[in-house]
Parts: C-alpha cells; structure tokens; sequence
C-alpha cells in the first residue's frame, strides 16, 4: 500500500511538471476588430505578467502570454474588455479580440444661451470637488462597505487601479496626438511612421514628461520629447 501511495505522488508531480513546462509564456499575435474594422491604439495588458501592448493601424499586437493568462483591453471610445488566453489560442499563438463601442445615449440636449450656468455656479457641486473620469468613479464606488471588501478580496480592486492607470495614458495619448503632427514625429524626430504609436507610448510611460504634459509645459514636452527619441531611437537601432 505504501509503495502504491508513493507511485501515485511520482506520478502525479510528473503530471504537474509536464503541464507546467507545456504552459510557459510565449509570443501571442492577436488582432483586435470591431465588426470589421481593425482598430487602432488599443491598450492590451497582461494582468498576469504586467507586460503591456498597443494596437498597430492594422489592429495587430504581440505579448508574453500563457494559457489561462487574463488579458484586460482597452480604448477611450472602447467598453473595457477582459479576455482569457484560451489553449486553442495559446497552442496556435494567435487570438482574434472584438470590442464593442461604447455609445452613450443622450435623453435630451438643451442648448443653454447662458454658458454659465453651470454646477458649480448653481451651488450644486463646490468648486474644488474632484472631478472624476470613467474609471475612477468606477474605483471609487467600489472603495467602501461590502462592495470595497469584495472588491478587494477578489482581486477587482488592483485590476479597476489598473484601468484607472490605463486610462490616464490614453488620455495622454489624446493629448500627443493633438500636439504634435505625424510630421513632427517623421522629419524632426526621426521616429518611422509605423511606430509613432509605440513611441508616443514610450513617451507617456516616463513619469516626467507625463507631468509636463499633464502642466501643458509644451516647451519642456519637447525637450524631453526629444531625449526619449533618441533613447528609443538608439534602442531601435541596437535590436
């Protein structure tokens, strides 16, 4: 009986070690559409991993991923989307995402002569209450009572902080792209036009330039600017 148990445990570790090392992360090539269209600028992230992505203008991404991996997508005019790396998918390392738009229905537009007129004018809201976007109206309602303590105890709290973070980058991402012309990017920065995507995400990911950005300090946005284009530059060229 004991030699039985012991076959049994040998048996069952060489099963686990066998899954394991058939469900390492690998390269997954994905395409995100809507209806047909391909869509551009999607943020992809690994919630597994941390590993980030963008969308290129044929829609396309490429990240680290394993079976099981929980991917969170997102875009500004986008509902966020949370996808499992499925084994089909991770075995052909290749995955195809739809999203869906997110309309907002307006019951009734009034078109107010008096611009201002407004919350804060009224006394409705105070002057200095923090405005909040989308994704931190959904993280503040998810802080307190027995919504927090769900919210914290199975883990939707880091991942609604997440979308918090992801949003922010978007919204700079906005931002660059009405700043500076693709031309900027092309003939001063030297920067391809296949990747002024991926550069501009370089850029909102260094913490200095997103607080100029965020202080509209056009001018020391492209001094940074144009240090991390030769950083990302140089390290283009290396690989």
């Amino acid at each position: 009986m004991k030699n039985n148990l012991i076959v049994l445990f040998v048996f069952l570790g060489q099963c686990q070690l066998l899954i394991a090392q058939n469900n390492v992360e690998k390269n997954i090539i994905g395409s995100v559409v809507l209806d047909s269209t391909k869509l551009e600028g999607i943020s992809v992230i690994n919630c597994m991993n941390k590993m980030m992505a963008v969308t290129d203008k044929e829609g396309c991404f490429s990240i680290r991923a394993k079976e099981g991996d929980v991917l969170n997508f997102s875009g500004i005019d986008y509902k966020y989307l949370k996808r499992y790396v499925y084994r089909n998918e991770y075995h052909s390392g290749t995955m195809e995402v739809n999203m869906i738009f997110n309309s907002v229905e307006l019951d009734e537009v009034i078109i107010n002569k008096d611009a201002n007129i407004t919350a804060e004018n009224l006394g409705i809201i105070s002057r200095q209450q923090k405005k909040f976007t989308p994704q931190e109206r959904k993280l503040y309602s998810n802080s307190g009572g027995i919504m927090g303590l769900y919210s914290a105890l199975s883990g939707e709290r880091h991942f609604l902080k997440m979308n918090v973070e992801t949003e922010k980058k978007e919204m700079l991402m906005k931002k660059l792209e009405y700043l500076f012309p693709n031309k900027y990017y092309t003939k001063t920065l030297k920067i391809p036009v296949e990747l002024i995507k991926g550069f501009q995400y370089y850029c909102v990911e260094n913490s200095e330039f997103a607080k100029s950005l965020n202080g509209k300090n056009k001018s020391m946005s492209l001094f940074l600017m144009t240090d991390l284009a030769t950083i990302y530059n140089q390290n283009r060229v290396g690989n």
